[in-house]
């Protein structure tokens, strides 16, 4: 029985006589080498490879007895070969390349074993240009795609997870291999290469400070299959890129369900944000809701930074993201599981934290390790109809920009410290993003509308909603700060902002109408401080 193509059958199942394996990492390699020795298979290998099957005992020939040629160049030559990729690639059933085969003494490799330098481990770990360079492999993708390629005739393994699945296959097929299982090792294949690529290719763009390269490859390794994206209809999966940036693609999962598609995005969002807060300064806390902080505060302890947080929008932060700062202690833990949470991320949790949190089975608990570098580039991928829209990460820090005071009034060292607050986490809430803020803490938020004068009363509505439940007689916008991720367009905005009690104001600038606006503050007795610098997050 055969599946028909345009040149060709192609045979469903293919016997396995021969195989070459050469691999960098060797977990695994050696029981499933005896595997297929067990089972009549000839064994071919490589360098580090051959050296650990030779001990094992196994009978396996070296590569160089099959080319012909010794290894050269420290390496860096051993498989690039008519003898390799003859075997590789011919197709077994086409009379030309069998002619081709007998008249070289070529024979076929049926089955080819190899997974790559780790390039992404390498540069992960900090190292300089040239050894990044000295850790592409080239042979290893260059057989890898031989084999995936001819996938008709060569099963392809790159994944040590696969070797036990290849031999059940061999074990249900007297010796053969399905053609279903070659087309699906072949596909993992080109996605490992591919992904190599797109590593290599974004690691010396960086280096080379080229912001856009000519072509744009990006790769991830899948780490989860999810039961469903944003939406049940959708389908979807966790990819990660390497990125040794600490944060949820990062973080060690202490307990809890698994996350979803949207646990990942609003985790990713929290920590971000409460990552601007350096922890050897203060205590920090961020809730997060659909993306979007609902409540963020400073604090002397985890405890209270987390009920000033929660104070901000008590109903929102229902079923939200917590995000912590500093390691989770067993006081701010008490106060997170009073309320539905769906997860809580940290540096770290101490065993107290920990004991609490267990009793909420459900609540997922990540540890990072450590904040991310809120200074640090990286690369920010959103996908368009028939595109990418690639950009580098928004690592504007407020403590890093030149303030300018442009109004009659200057605000006073408490106003600074808020304006400051607030503008960090306006960075972290979707335009238009409007954020109020007093004493170290958001009073109310607006994100996301098509106006700003709406975000502006959306904040306002929302903190009179919450000074409501904490039985407050005076609005918690009373005496505080305003925050705007980008310019006002026009005064109104402002004044809005003022009507709901606040006194100093920090914006990007930048308006055709800034003079206006300024004259508007000035009127209003408010200061206002421009950064230079926007904050859009759509």
């Amino acid at each position: 029985m055969a599946i028909s193509t345009k040149n060709v059958p192609v045979p469903v199942l293919v016997p396995i006589r021969r195989a070459l394996l050469s691999v960098y990492d060797k977990t695994g390699l050696v029981q499933f080498a005896k595997a297929l020795s067990d089972r009549g298979v000839e064994l071919v290998s490589t360098g580090g490879s051959y050296k650990a099957l030779n001990d094992a005992g196994l009978p396996v020939c070296d590569v160089s007895d099959l080319t012909g040629f010794p290894e050269i160049m420290d390496g860096r030559v051993k498989t690039l070969h008519p003898n390799v990729h003859g075997g590789l690639l011919s197709i077994r059933d086409d009379e030309g390349h069998k002619e081709a085969m007998s008249k070289h003494g070529i024979a076929g490799i049926d089955l080819f074993c190899g997974n790559l330098y780790p390039f992404e481990d390498v540069v992960a770990s900090g190292a300089d240009y040239a050894l990044g360079i000295e850790n592409i492999d080239i042979g290893g993708p260059a057989m890898t795609r031989a084999a995936a390629k001819n996938h008709a005739y060569v099963t392809v393994v790159t994944d040590p997870s696969d070797y036990s699945r290849v031999i059940d296959a061999l074990d249900q097929n007297k010796g053969q291999s399905p053609i279903e299982l070659r087309k699906r090792l072949a596909l993992k294949a080109f996605a490992r290469t591919a992904a190599y690529d797109a590593a290599v290719s974004n690691w010396m763009a960086e280096q080379l400070c080229e912001d856009t390269p000519a072509h744009r490859a990006v790769g991830g390794a899948l780490a989860e299959v999810m039961r469903y994206g944003e939406n049940p209809h959708q389908s979807a999966g966790f990819y990660k890129t390497g990125e040794v940036r600490p944060g949820v693609a990062t973080a060690k999962q202490l307990q809890g369900k698994t996350l979803s598609y949207n646990n990942i995005n609003d985790t990713d969002a929290a920590f971000e944000l409460v990552s601007e807060f350096d922890p050897k300064r203060t205590c920090a806390v961020a809730i997060i809701k659909h993306a979007n902080p609902c409540g963020v505060a400073e604090g002397r302890t985890l405890q209270e930074a987390y009920e000033m947080a929660l104070r901000c929008d008590p109903v929102s932060a229902f079923g939200g993201i917590v995000a912590l700062n500093r390691t989770l202690d067993a006081a701010a833990a008490e106060e997170i599981v009073k309320i539905f949470t769906e997860v809580i991320i940290a540096p770290d949790a101490d065993e107290a934290a920990q004991e609490i949190i267990a009793a909420k089975k459900n609540l997922r608990l990540l540890v990072t390790g450590g904040l991310a570098d809120a200074r640090k580039r990286g690369l920010f991928v959103k996908s368009v109809a028939g595109g990418l829209l690639v950009q580098s990460r928004d690592n504007g820090v407020v403590d890093d920009l030149d303030l300018k005071v442009v109004t009659k009034r200057t605000p006073s060292a408490q106003e600074l410290a808020d304006l400051k607050f607030a503008f960090r986490v306006a960075k972290h809430v979707k335009s238009n993003a409007i954020v109020y803020a007093k004493n170290g803490a958001t009073v109310g938020i607006g994100a996301g509308q098509m106006s700003r004068v709406d975000s502006a009363r959306i904040a306002a509505r929302k903190a009179l909603d919450a000074s409501e439940s904490a039985g407050l007689e005076v609005p918690l916008t009373s005496g505080c700060v305003v925050a705007s991720d980008a310019f006002f367009p026009f005064a109104d905005g402002l004044l809005s902002a003022a009507e709901a009690g606040a006194t100093a104001v920090i914006q990007p600038g930048g308006s055709m109408r800034d003079d206006d606006v300024i004259a508007a503050a000035d009127e209003a007795g408010l200061a206002m401080v421009m950064t230079g610098m926007r904050h859009f997050r759509h």
